[in-house]
């Protein structure tokens, strides 16, 4: 984004359009179903970017048998054994699923290559690998969509800062976040050359610039609207039966069940 930086979305225009593009999502996620499409969404970024609050929005109204959020801990050590992308085949959707993913295979691009969890050699095969890995998901039918969420740095401080004080958000923040900060040129670097291989015309990164976590949100949702080419499909009739006639069942006692406390009646 160049030029004036633009203001921050007022919360009512945010609520409002985020409510329309959220029915649109549940339209998508009931064309996947229909059409047993698989849908890979990948969301890579720096710490702090808003990844995680826009994968809740995302699927905040979506079915979790249809759509669910691969977010994989640091690989086992059998694990490490195998062909680096084998763990995240396991989480590739099959017919009518959404698979967001929370982090990816781009782990090895960015942190595992900037903090020497990895070796130059291994980093290298991964750059040289992972187009012809990509493209085999889309040649094999899988939608394929990358979106890199964009922070500044003075942004991604205050975001920390705000974490550290926070206690509902405390847990968002780990000493490898924190270690982010002295490394920010070289996840830079990391992130140039990351574009350099993988920013392929079957695959291309979109990047979503996420100092005003609204305006990300709304970007990268709407987006990805446009990218897929699903349709509403007319949901099946139901109708409500009516209740039938009671045919002398009586509830059992209160005092042989175990109730949970009224903790709201003390409020």
């Amino acid at each position: 984004m160049t030029g004036k930086k633009a203001a921050k979305v007022p919360r009512t225009v945010y609520e409002r359009e985020l409510l329309r593009l959220q029915t649109e999502l549940v339209k998508l996620q009931e064309w996947v179903r229909a059409e047993g499409a698989r849908l890979v969404v990948v969301f890579e970024g720096r710490d702090a970017a808003g990844k995680g609050g826009t994968i809740k929005r995302v699927a905040e109204h979506l079915n979790p048998r249809v759509a669910r959020i691969a977010a994989l801990p640091k690989p086992s050590e059998r694990q490490r054994t195998q062909w680096y992308f084998q763990r995240y085949v396991e989480h590739l959707p099959a017919a009518g699923e959404i698979v967001l993913f929370d982090r990816s295979w781009y782990n090895r691009a960015g942190v595992e290559h900037v903090m020497g969890f990895c070796t130059k050699e291994e980093y290298q095969l991964f750059l040289r690998q992972c187009p012809t890995f990509e493209r085999m998901l889309i040649e094999d039918g899988i939608l394929l969509r990358k979106y890199w969420f964009s922070v500044s740095d003075t942004e991604q401080q205050e975001r920390f800062r705000r974490r550290l004080e926070d206690p509902l958000r405390r847990w968002k923040l780990s000493p490898m976040d924190l270690e982010s900060i002295t490394h920010w040129e070289a996840y830079s670097r990391a992130k140039d050359e990351m574009m350099v291989h993988t920013d392929i015309a079957e695959a291309p990164w979109f990047v979503v610039e996420s100092d005003d976590k609204r305006r990300a949100r709304l970007n990268m949702i709407a987006h990805l609207l446009t990218s897929v080419p699903y349709r509403e499909v007319p949901p099946p009739v139901l109708e409500l039966p009516p209740r039938p006639s009671s045919t002398g069942y009586e509830r059992s006692p209160r005092d042989l069940q175990t109730y949970v406390p009224d903790h709201a009646a003390s409020l």
